[in-house]
């Protein structure tokens, strides 16, 4: 069997042999066939757990809303012009709405990128900003996590968040109150919040007992958000399904539309993994192109192979990331830093450590040999002889799992 994998802009086709190929991991069909714009403005217009905006916001209220950085795939140009035209009913004036991009713990736009994300037009009619400026702060969470947010959120006086669903593999998913933190949070914000991902509960697809996912919703203590606007995406990034209204409501039945499609059951653990994160933009670093990796460790056996193919044509991502990956001399190394010293971009690299410690890690990227070797990882120059070679390394029963969209599919055991 041919299967394409999602690599940078391009992908790569790899042949598996029908006798060791035991599933492929794709999304359930949708049986959405509706058009996306009217999927966006179906639920806009009959929210979930609060009136309609038009109930919620007055003319002359200044708006924030929030969306995602260009390292996510969430469509924002397809979406903000539906929710513009509401407002714009509404009687909100332009000037009065700034669309804040959620950086996180990312890098700044360039002024193209902004307008990559929404759109010529309405980055030329709206006040477009990264959230890199001032931050405000607003008191301290129960668990320790001070609640500092860009100006621009936490002065305006109604906010609006926008984000795709997909799995998170320590805040359970994405998507609802993340907007806010990390979304425009500060650094020692977001690693304060993220310090309690070792917890066994922090994990994909766990919501309610995760202690992550209840630190960042207890940020809504502190500062409100009036409305949510989340999407689910099929993989080719199409709009199947949209939530909107309460922050919490509208999100944990985005969650449940998102299950239905991406939470598949496998027979068994497979001695060879082979996965993708999607391609552009889920592998622009190795920092993002981690979340897929991270999936597909529930997929392999102890002892087992995965071959990681992500282009991270941008490098590591993440300074931090990249310092733990290049100065440490072992995974377990990277493990025992963080459990005595969190560090934020530390606790992916030591996330990584993890599933070298199960299986061993093979990647094809865009990355220097000499380099991927520095950071403990072993180098696929051609993936296909990568493959061939470990099915007959582990011999005539060998079994393979293949994840072309391991950013957002989640393996659960039978």
């Amino acid at each position: 069997m041919k299967i394409p994998f999602g690599f940078g802009k391009t992908s790569i086709e790899l042949e598996i042999p029908d006798q060791h190929l035991i599933q492929v991991l794709e999304p359930a069909a949708s049986e959405q066939q509706r058009d996306e714009t009217e999927i966006v403005h179906t639920s806009i217009t009959n929210p979930i757990g609060t009136p309609e905006l038009k109930k919620i916001i007055r003319p002359g209220e200044k708006i924030a809303i929030i969306t995602s950085d260009i390292t996510r795939p969430m469509p924002s140009k397809k979406v903000l012009p539906i929710l513009l035209d509401e407002l714009g009913k509404i009687g909100v004036a332009d000037e009065d709405i700034v669309i804040v991009f959620a950086l996180g713990n990312h890098r700044g736009h360039t002024r193209e990128e902004q307008t990559a994300l929404v759109g010529e037009e309405i980055f030329a009619c709206y006040a477009c900003v990264d959230s890199n400026g001032a931050m405000v702060h607003l008191g301290m969470t129960a668990n320790g996590t001070p609640v500092d947010i860009f100006d621009r959120v936490a002065d305006a006086q109604r906010r609006i968040c926008l984000g795709n669903i997909e799995y998170h593999y320590f805040a359970g998913y994405s998507g609802g109150a993340k907007a806010i933190m990390p979304g425009v949070s500060t650094r020692e914000a977001i690693q304060a919040n993220h310090r309690r991902m070792t917890d066994v509960s922090a994990a994909a697809g766990k919501l309610d007992s995760n202690p992550v996912r209840m630190d960042i919703e207890s940020v809504l203590e502190y500062i409100s958000v009036d409305f949510i606007v989340n999407v689910v995406l099929d993989e080719h990034k199409r709009i199947v399904g949209c939530v909107a209204g309460d922050v919490i409501k509208a999100h944990r039945q985005g969650c449940r539309m998102l299950d239905e499609m991406y939470g598949i059951k496998i027979p068994q653990q497979a001695d060879i993994v082979v996965v993708s994160p999607g391609g552009f933009p889920k592998d622009i670093d190795l920092y993002q192109s981690q979340k897929a990796l991270d999936n597909a460790k529930h997929a392999v056996r102890e002892g087992g192979s995965i071959l990681w193919l992500a282009s991270a044509s941008e490098g590591l991502g993440e300074k931090h990331f990249e310092e733990w990956m290049l100065t440490h001399d072992s995974p377990a190394a990277m493990i025992e830093h963080i459990q005595n010293d969190f560090v934020l971009g530390g606790h992916k690299a030591a996330a990584i450590a993890l599933v070298m410690q199960k299986a061993d890690i093979f990647l094809h990227s865009d990355l220097t040999a000499d380099f991927v070797r520095r950071i403990h990882l072993r180098v696929s120059e051609d993936p296909q002889q990568t493959l061939d070679a470990l099915i007959a390394q582990y011999g005539d029963q060998a079994a393979v799992i293949a994840m072309p969209f391991g950013g957002a599919t989640l393996p659960l055991n039978q």
